[in-house]
């Protein structure tokens, strides 16, 4: 062992009145130690150069803390972290917390979304049918006078609560993770899809082997039907730039679409895992989008997700910048060993949420 000069540089988008502290293996774990506080330098930003008398082994663990293993880092779902592991003895290591834990808890139930069920049974005049529909409010909307953006999301049922048998994206959870970074003021709504008729409503087109496609009908559902409903009953910035529409594999599909007949409604594309080889016309109608409003379209794609999803969804983009429409802006995410499941969206919902409404 040897001895070190090591600097620690810290962001933290959580800003509060507790101090931050390092602890690991070289302090025996101690998580509120005063030689081990960071000097904050700015907002969200904190550093420390750790004591010459310390001697560090060749690799060393250590986490962050808020002054006590009840005020712990967690990450950007508010999960507890795995320890941190460096290698380094000298130089500066660059660590970001996206989270923290608050006496205890990971998340505060003060930050909680407040759910309602708008109806079980909205009537869907363009197919005759009636869908449950959610609304889930921002924690401060009844004690503010704020309006506030909106997304409309599909597949209600896999979205909050108890989630269904293929899982639960958690956005209740994820929206408290966001409002503790002060990017929670935005409403969700969420329809539940329509079991047996999921396909048809979510596809756009015709397809020979799964059968008629009726997502023109959902689409104006979508954009005609609930979202003035929805801006009429609640404080929403009605305006499309603060409108988005999102959802995954069938349900991205959809939000591709409506997106594209809707562009003065919609602003705002989250598209996670599309399912585009049901429905391959949607590169033509992206081709022929010539909308110059301005959109921003986030799009995740998986590297488990079938040898098609990736280079399926980088066609996607390269048709829209093609067009050369310099206001469509696309963030493409990427992750290698993401699968095709609820869990996976549920972790890049936060990511979608931030670059898309609080990008600016």
């Amino acid at each position: 062992m040897s001895k070190s000069v090591l600097y620690f540089e810290l962001t933290t988008p959580v800003e509060d009145n507790r101090p931050v502290y390092i602890s690991g293996s070289f302090n025996e774990w101690l998580p509120d130690k005063e030689e081990f506080r960071l000097n904050k330098v700015e907002d969200g930003k904190y550093i420390l150069k750790l004591p010459d008398t310390i001697k560090l082994p060749e690799s060393f663990e250590y986490k962050y803390t808020k002054g006590g293993w009840n005020q712990v880092e967690l990450d950007e779902f508010g999960k507890p972290t795995a320890n941190r592991i460096a290698k380094v003895r000298t130089g500066v290591l660059k660590d970001f917390v996206p989270h923290w834990r608050l006496d205890g808890e990971n998340l505060s139930g003060d930050l909680m979304p407040e759910i309602r069920l708008i109806s079980d049974a909205f009537e869907i005049p363009q197919f005759d049918r009636k869908r449950a529909v959610y609304i889930l409010l921002p924690h401060n909307y009844e004690t503010s006078e704020k309006h506030y953006p909106v997304i409309y999301l599909q597949d209600a049922q896999n979205l909050f609560g108890g989630g269904s048998e293929f899982g639960n994206w958690g956005i209740d959870k994820q929206l408290a993770v966001l409002a503790a970074r002060g990017h929670g003021d935005v409403i969700v709504v969420a329809v539940a899809h329509g079991g047996e008729q999921r396909y048809q409503e979510y596809s756009p087109y015709n397809n020979p082997k799964m059968g008629k496609g009726q997502g023109r009908k959902y689409a104006q559902f979508l954009s005609k039907t609930l979202k003035p409903y929805i801006d009429n009953n609640f404080r929403t910035l009605p305006e499309r730039e603060f409108t988005g529409i999102g959802g995954s594999s069938l349900g991205g599909l959809i939000s591709i679409y409506a997106g594209l007949m809707f562009p003065e409604v919609f602003g705002k594309l989250m598209v996670f895992s599309p399912s585009l080889w049901v429905s391959p016309n949607i590169y033509f109608d992206a081709i022929d989008f010539i909308s110059h409003l301005p959109t921003n379209i986030y799009i995740y794609a998986g590297g488990d997700e079938g040898t098609m999803m990736l280079p399926n969804v980088e066609k996607l983009k390269q048709t829209f910048q093609r067009q050369g429409i310099r206001k469509t802006e696309i963030n493409l995410s990427y992750e290698p060993e993401g699968l095709h499941n609820e869990d996976q969206w549920g972790k890049e919902f936060p990511k979608a949420i931030e670059w898309l409404f609080f990008n600016q």
